[in-house]
């Protein structure tokens, strides 16, 4: 398990994160919920290392990881990037598979770049340069390279936006069954319907601070307020 210490982070006079603290557990579909603006960005990108975050941890067991142990644990998946725009999604897929243990091998995810290609659909797109792909097309091509790499948790800013109904179901199928597989996913999402419906346990974020943590039955009895989790979000912030 990790667990989220007192995360902060300024920027001059605003704080984008106010003493943030959440577990992290194994194996987990784990939800970052809140509005726009709410903090989910920066506190992925505090923990995937692409900001200095200005207090607070990140321990395993009770000890706190060093950036390189972070960045050993844990890769974090932007939102809204095109990488290598002029790549075909084949040559990104390879590439990624390569850097991380040579193509067409096993990753320690346990699925080959097939496979992955198979789960979200890529097939078609495979000879499209990334940088022509419509938003959702990106969508699940990025997915597909988070997929593929071997640290045993996955940060996904936004996994669901841009794709359909049924892209959505599927994709979030394929987020399940790698997760029953052993690999934990900590997504943020802003459409609470698309978290209730892939999520264990989520993490509620408003205004920079957390505002509760837990399954939807310990969100509830938090709140003292049934319903779904739409109701509970509101009934905490």
């Amino acid at each position: 398990m990790l667990h989220v210490s007192n995360l902060t982070k300024r920027y001059g006079h605003l704080t984008a994160l106010s003493e943030v603290s959440c577990s992290i557990r194994p194996g987990e579909v784990l939800g970052l919920i809140g509005p726009n603006g709410s903090g989910k960005t920066t506190l992925f990108e505090c923990l995937g290392g692409v900001l200095p975050a200005d207090g607070g941890a990140v321990s395993e067991n009770g000890r706190a990881l060093t950036a390189d142990e972070r960045r050993a644990r844990i890769f974090y998946l932007p939102d809204a990037i095109a990488p290598w725009p002029a790549q075909t999604v084949r040559w990104a897929l390879d590439f990624i598979a390569g850097f991380f243990g040579g193509v067409g091998d096993v990753s320690d995810t346990g699925r080959t770049p097939e496979e992955v290609v198979r789960e979200l659909a890529l097939e078609p797109l495979l000879d499209s340069p990334i940088g022509t792909l419509s938003k959702g097309q990106r969508k699940r091509a990025l997915l597909a390279i988070g997929l593929l790499t071997p640290q045993p948790i996955l940060l996904a800013d936004e996994p669901f936006d841009g794709l359909d109904l049924r892209q959505t179901r599927d994709v979030a199928q394929t987020l399940r069954a790698h997760s029953a597989a052993g690999r934990t996913m900590f997504l943020s999402i802003h459409q609470i319907n698309d978290a209730a419906r892939v999520c264990d346990r989520f993490v509620l974020l408003s205004g920079g601070r957390v505002c509760g943590e837990g399954t939807i039955d310990e969100l509830s009895a938090t709140a003292h307020k049934r319903g779904d989790l739409e109701e509970i979000f509101l009934a905490l912030t």
